[in-house]
């Protein structure tokens, strides 16, 4: 990561660390105290070498991490401009990448043995379907980040109960008008799905769950909620607050459904870019 204010260069500065959202989110449920699981692929070279003494000294299991005797670890350089509060990320794909040949029944098994939730960051759809119909098989929850579309995510979306979306994303999955309709599409398409965030950044995110209970007899139009929950907020809280409505049958959907809207907080700091994450001991 490179952190600088232009110009001058002298005073450009370069800080390496772990990052990427599987391992991300690991690092953070490791330091809750929960027993997070890695499956991923990196190479015997120094980035690789970092990251996994990064891991493991945050108490994320590396176990069945897949290490490559040649090759690339995945690695980003990230420009963050503090002048703008921007940042732009140049990506190197780690190479050979990840395969299902590479886990064997066994490693799967240590993988998930007692995990409460698997959790996907959408990268390697390919190889994250094949261990998402594994998890499923043992009726593991999936939780997937949903970043952008890419080839092959919907492979892992029809396994997911809850999905975690970037602002961009149920309307270019869905293709709907708005975002509330959107995520109304998202779980009529997608039978198993408990829940679905939509993250906005400072604007907080938007959940809508579906709730298994007797069909409510008020039906509002999604929007129209969306829009009373927004005209609730209070803006001179400066503390996460959560603003829930009543349970009610969108006129959109007909099924039962209840908005709740939280600001967004920043989850972690550290790690690399993984795919798969497998947490142990945590109630879903």
């Amino acid at each position: 990561m490179a952190s600088h204010s232009l110009p001058p260069l002298p005073e450009q500065r370069v800080i390496i660390q772990g990052g990427g959202d599987a391992a991300n989110t690991l690092t953070c449920t490791a330091r809750l105290g929960l027993n997070p699981r890695l499956i991923s692929k990196i190479a015997d070279d120094m980035p690789g070498s970092s990251i996994l003494r990064e891991l493991e000294a945050d108490g994320v299991d590396t176990s069945v991490l897949v290490v490559a005797k040649e090759g690339v670890t995945p690695f980003s350089y990230v420009i963050v401009d503090q002048k703008t509060n921007t940042r732009t990320c140049i990506f190197t794909p780690g190479h050979p990448p990840l395969k299902p040949d590479d886990l064997s029944p066994s490693n799967l098994e240590d993988a998930m043995r007692g995990a409460s939730v698997v959790y996907f960051d959408g990268r390697l759809p390919y190889t994250a379907a094949f261990v998402a119909q594994e998890a499923a098989r043992r009726n593991i929850p999936i939780l997937l980040d949903a970043e952008k579309k890419r080839e092959g995510l919907d492979d892992i979306l029809v396994f997911a109960r809850y999905a975690v979306c970037a602002a961009k994303f149920p309307q270019a999955w869905t293709e709907a008008p708005t975002i509330g309709s959107a995520l109304v599409s998202m779980l009529l398409r997608l039978s198993k799905l408990k829940f679905v965030i939509v993250t906005l950044g400072a604007m907080g995110c938007i959940m809508l769950e579906r709730i298994d209970t007797e069909r409510p007899t008020e039906e509002v139009d999604v929007d129209s909620s969306l829009r009373s929950l927004e005209q609730r907020k209070d803006n001179t809280v400066t503390i996460p607050i959560c603003i829930l409505s009543v349970m009610f049958l969108l006129s959109f959907s007909e099924k039962s459904m209840v908005f709740t809207t939280i600001p967004d907080t920043l989850m972690s700091e550290l790690s690399v870019h993984g795919f798969t994450a497998v947490l142990d001991q945590m109630d879903f």
